[in-house]
């Protein structure tokens, strides 16, 4: 079981085979070869995975998404920021942090953002004097924001994983986001200081009523979509079917962007990401079932205690795992084979699995951009078309930025809970 399971998925993950292929390999090989279940069973497993309701949020929240990313809303957001900060040291920097957060609220897709953002904002970096290196970076690090910051589709997968709250993890996400997306605020006013980068702007009250005018409706989107869930009005899984009906108004009807043949194109990409998260879901899904009827969580759990190791060790250590995991998996893979098995061993070790999930969440998020295969590196290099050891160069500084900020949330778990004790 263990070179079906561990061998045989490292060797194909290194000869670049996607990864719902690999997790269907490896349980192929194990229930043929090795369990003594009747290889039917397989069959069961792979399609009762997608038998939760809650799954159907992932494919509204990924359509929403692609339909405020599509209609033009991206570049009302970044000019509704600019003309916030434009008066700061590095203000398009920070314009273009801020902007990769409020789209996190909005759609969740880290890919999304970095590609939006990237083909709006590059070409004004590089001119403004950051450099391509840094812009590139610069660009690739903020999407990693998207993914802490609720609606999260990582934290929707990790709460069916874990069987946490959905509700309170999306809570719990939000002083943690905010928290990185300060510190990339803080260092790129430093890296602008330093470098004596020129304000391209200034804050002028009519241009921000005029730029907060004209972003109202995509603004508006977060704080329905949250503030229905946490009122009780809908369930996560709810709020993603108004989100989309949300954005199909403000896109065809307030923006006029999109007409009906956009507004199905969308569906239809929407459709494909979708597949591709949640055939990973299912492929998952086998994996954490073959490891639990096998008894590996508790015998992992047994093992750690048997090491005597306290929390304060243990976070450290899943950390430092998480951030090269995160490096080779994406997000929504790493979550639902990893969970099932670190989480009972947090919550053994007295660790709030609401706090152990955004500890998850954000160090995957960094895996999101970090070398060699952080795909927002791919994402940003098809857009500017710089080399991957440029683009290796420009993120390495916001990997320091950010592992800084994951050891705050880290050991202050606080950060994460104080604002869901109410639920």
């Amino acid at each position: 079981m263990t070179a079906s399971l561990a061998i045989l998925p490292v060797l194909l993950l290194a000869l670049g085979t996607p990864v719902f292929l690999v997790f269907l390999a490896a349980v192929a090989v194990t229930f043929f070869f090795i369990l003594p279940t009747p290889p039917v069973a397989l069959h069961q497993v792979l399609f009762g995975g997608f038998d939760n309701y809650a799954l159907l949020a992932i494919p509204f929240f990924v359509f929403a998404g692609e339909l405020m990313g599509t209609s033009g809303i991206a570049s009302r957001l970044i000019t509704w920021v600019l003309a916030l900060v434009g008066r700061l040291p590095g203000s398009l920097a920070v314009s273009t942090v801020g902007a990769s957060t409020v789209i996190g609220a909005i759609s969740g897709s880290s890919v999304a953002a970095v590609a939006a953002l990237s083909k709006t904002l590059y070409p004004k970096l590089v001119s403004s004097g950051y450099g391509k290196e840094r812009s590139a970076g610069l660009l690739a690090s903020s999407g990693a924001i998207d993914i802490v910051i609720p609606p999260s589709i990582a934290m929707i997968l990790y709460g069916l994983a874990a069987e946490q709250s959905i509700p309170r993890l999306f809570m719990a996400g939000v002083i943690p986001g905010l928290l990185m997306a300060l510190m990339m605020c803080i260092f790129v006013i430093v890296v602008a200081i330093v470098l004596r980068i020129p304000v391209v702007g200034r804050f002028d009250p009519r241009e921000a009523w005029l730029a907060t005018k004209n972003a109202i409706a995509a603004l508006l989107m977060p704080v329905f979509v949250l503030g229905g869930i946490y009122n009780g009005w809908f369930s996560p899984t709810e709020a993603g079917g108004f989100a989309c009906l949300y954005a199909i108004v403000v896109a065809r009807f307030v923006y006029r962007t999109m007409n009906w043949a956009d507004i199905i194109r969308a569906a239809g990409n929407s459709a494909m990401l979708s597949a591709q998260i949640l055939i990973i879901v299912a492929t998952a899904g086998v994996v954490t079932w073959v490891l639990t009827t096998q008894g590996v969580p508790q015998a992992i759990v047994a093992w750690i205690q048997a090491l005597d190791m306290n929390a304060m060790t243990f976070l450290l250590a899943v950390n430092v795992v998480l951030l090269i995991i995160g490096c080779f998996l994406d997000p929504t893979s790493a979550i639902l084979v990893f969970a099932p098995l670190l989480v009972p061993i947090a919550i053994s070790l007295g660790i709030d699995p609401i706090h152990f999930g955004i500890i998850m969440t954000v160090n995957l998020a960094i895996g999101m951009f970090t070398p060699p295969f952080g795909l927002n590196i791919f994402v940003a290099q098809s857009v500017t078309g710089l080399p991957a050891h440029s683009l290796y160069k420009g993120v390495l500084p916001f990997v320091a930025v950010q592992v800084t900020a994951l050891l705050i949330i880290t050991y202050v778990p606080a950060l994460s809970l104080m604002l869901g004790q109410s639920l």
